[in-house]
């Protein structure tokens, strides 16, 4: 069954390292910074993670996907083409990504404004969301990565409540 790795996170959080590291071998790579200049950059991506899909090609989408409005459809494309949908949830950490960023020459620095209104926008993925599993990444501070399946969330019921 193929799979789409969806990457959530602030700009310069890590994501693109984490792709490059553990997922390049196996995962496309789908991301609107590879077209910073095309119209209809959305369109593009699903054109992109569709054709992946249909070859049965696991893909990997290396955008800062922050709120379930730009997760959700993408879930949903995942499972239309028989895929699953993982999620890579990168917690914020603004001192971080602003740091990073610094580092950053020409047109892969990101204004500081940008970064912000991220993070006034980025949630905390959820399996409500459609995801079949989800995990957390952080940084080792050895240059890797840690990442921690999560426990699918359960859904108390009046009845479990009581008791």
């Amino acid at each position: 069954m193929a799979e789409v790795a969806l990457l959530a996170g602030l700009q310069a959080s890590g994501k693109s390292t984490f792709y490059r590291q553990r997922l390049a071998s196996t995962h496309a790579h789908v991301s609107k910074d590879n077209w910073p200049n095309a119209r209809h950059r959305e369109q593009r991506q699903r054109r992109e993670i569709a054709a992946a899909l249909i070859e049965g090609r696991d893909v990997a989408v290396d955008n800062t996907n922050p709120s379930r409005h730009e997760r959700v459809p993408l879930i949903e494309m995942a499972h239309a083409h028989g895929a699953k949908a993982v999620g890579y949830w990168f917690p914020p950490d603004p001192a971080v990504s602003l740091a990073r960023n610094a580092q950053r020459e020409g047109r892969k620095r990101v204004p500081d404004v940008g970064l912000f209104s991220t993070l006034k926008r980025l949630t905390r993925p959820s399996f409500d969301e459609g995801f079949d599993a989800l995990y957390t990444v952080r940084q080792d501070g050895r240059g890797g990565f840690t990442v921690t399946p999560w426990a699918r969330e359960t859904v108390r019921t009046a009845s479990s409540r009581r008791g």
